[in-house]
């Protein structure tokens, strides 16, 4: 009978009363005081979430679908195609700036976040992606130019310098060089092209320094220029320079402005000093040659005369006659009792007065 009586009360809803557990209309369940438990307005239907709210807002930003529940897939589209361009964009990205053609002519010194890490060789060469890796291109086939042939404002426009036998001369000269390592041209000199000018003019100075003006203006134009360009490559390699003098050419060696008429007048009597000394040398050479000669000749005639004495003696006395009487008129007188020959060549010519 008791457990008719449980079954009875938890089937009228719990201890607490209650017959049909829907608050007398049966629609709900009720509460444990015995009423239906009331909702707050619009909680029938739930509301977007905040992330649901802001994956909206992107789709719209970037042409999504239609502002419903059920929107269009076409902003994913779109979204999808962007990081495939952008995949794309990369991917070219590093294609290019990983790989380098050099030329050549040309070395292609690699830096590595700023720091020299290798040298590529002519051909096709791969480094790292910009701007990790970046590549500088170097012509060391290309010959540059360097013209000296200025000084000093003072100097008006001259480059001036002292000789060895303390004269001034005017020089203009041009130094030709070209690139031979080329990660210790572009790391180890702040100013390559004003070191170069300045090393030249130095050993230019001092190779000067060591002749004479004649010798700098003339016969030694070509020694200086190659000790000119054997102290200046000794120099540059100990500044660690990375490039090699191919050649200096002095262009102009002139007295001073000032002193230019004096020393041509100087230069113009030296030249004709020179040329009488030429022409002295030439009659000396030829007189000699000719003393030579006879000297030669009277040799074998000695030689005879060793010989025949005798015959040879009688042929000098008619030789040296023939030339002495040759040139004056003759009288020839035979034996006694001879009638004298008749100089008719005399008469002749006292007639002729």
């Amino acid at each position: 009978m008791e457990k008719q009586v449980a079954g009875a009360a938890l089937s009228d809803g719990g201890p607490w009363g209650g017959g049909s557990g829907d608050g007398g209309d049966g629609n709900g369940p009720k509460s444990p005081w015995g009423q239906i438990p009331r909702r707050r307005p619009g909680a029938g239907k739930a509301g977007p979430s905040a992330l649901d709210e802001l994956l909206r807002r992107g789709r719209e930003r970037f042409g999504g679908g239609g502002g419903g529940g059920g929107g269009s897939p076409i902003g994913f589209e779109f979204g999808g195609m962007w990081r495939w361009v952008t995949l794309g964009l990369v991917l070219l990205w590093i294609a290019f700036t990983s790989t380098h053609t050099i030329g050549p002519q040309q070395r292609g010194v690699i830096t590595r976040l700023g720091k020299y890490v290798g040298t590529l060789e002519p051909g096709l060469g791969f480094t790292l992606p910009a701007p990790i890796d970046l590549v500088t291109k170097i012509d060391v086939d290309n010959i540059h130019e360097i013209n000296i042939d200025t000084g000093s404002e003072s100097a008006a426009g001259q480059n001036l310098m002292l000789t060895g036998d303390e004269n001034i001369i005017n020089l203009a000269y041009s130094v030709r060089w070209n690139i031979r390592d080329p990660e210790l041209y572009l790391f180890e000199l702040q100013d390559p092209d004003g070191t170069i000018k300045e090393v030249a003019e130095s050993a230019m100075r001092e190779a000067v320094a060591r002749v004479t003006l004649n010798d700098a203006i003339g016969s030694q134009r070509s020694q200086i220029e190659a000790r000119v360009a054997q102290r200046a490559q000794e120099l540059l390699d100990s500044y660690r320079a990375g490039v090699a003098i191919q050649g200096v050419a002095i262009k102009q060696a002139d007295p001073p402005s000032e002193v230019m008429d004096a020393f041509k007048e100087v230069s113009a009597a030296q030249q004709t000093a020179q040329s009488y000394l030429n022409q002295a040398r030439a009659y000396a050479t030829q007189v000699t040659a000719k003393a030579q000669g006879e000297a030669t000749a009277f040799d074998k005639v000695y030689v005879q005369y060793k010989l025949n004495p005798e015959v040879t003696r009688r042929r000098m006395y008619y030789e040296t006659m023939e030339k002495v009487l040759a040139k004056t008129d003759k009288t020839i007188i035979e034996a006694p009792g001879v009638v004298p020959y008749l100089p008719l060549p005399q008469a002749q010519k006292a007639a002729a007065k």
